[in-house]
């Protein structure tokens, strides 16, 4: 059982859509006062958040996509997942989350996340010899190749972070 829960919460998806979940469970509760409440309706925490989800689901579609084809309820759950989820966040985020004053910590701050999750991956895989994905496999493709794989991933994820901060700049307030 452990083993399934580590695998599981060994994929950036999952625990993407978790976060994305108590984030807009939190903005849902508007009358909950308690301090993570707070902190989720915050358009800082909101918006990194929905940053994360869409790179998870543009990363899917750019990575993953085609290796693997799932079929019936696994089929509408990858495609809920993968697809639908990022774009209806970032919907909520263009119609609903107000423009707002962010600082440079606000984005460093947003970095803790992937950063964080590739440490604990590489952690992990070191003691169990699993990698969520095939283009972090530091045993298939090496080090050297894996550490650019993470850099290009990265800089990704920072391009569309300053597409975020860009779009939020030239919102009316």
């Amino acid at each position: 059982m452990f083993d399934g829960f580590a695998r599981m919460s060994s994929y950036l998806t999952n625990l993407t859509v978790l976060a994305c979940a108590i984030c807009f469970t939190c903005v849902a509760l508007r009358a909950q006062r308690s301090a993570p409440a707070r902190f989720f309706r915050q358009p800082t925490v909101v918006t990194a958040v929905v940053v994360y989800m869409v790179f998870v689901g543009i990363a899917y579609n750019l990575l993953l996509r085609g290796l693997w084809s799932p079929a019936a309820f696994r089929l509408l759950l990858n495609e809920s997942l993968h697809s639908v989820l990022p774009m209806l966040a970032a919907l909520y985020w263009v119609l609903f989350v107000p423009r707002f004053h962010l600082k440079l910590r606000h984005c460093l701050l947003w970095l803790v996340y992937p950063l964080a999750y590739l440490g604990v991956t590489f952690w992990r895989a070191s003691l169990s010899d699993f990698y969520p994905y095939p283009f972090i496999n530091v045993e298939m493709l090496g080090l050297r190749h894996v550490v650019l794989n993470s850099a290009l991933l990265f800089g990704g994820f920072l391009m569309l972070m300053a597409v975020f901060v860009g779009i939020n700049s030239r919102r009316r307030r």
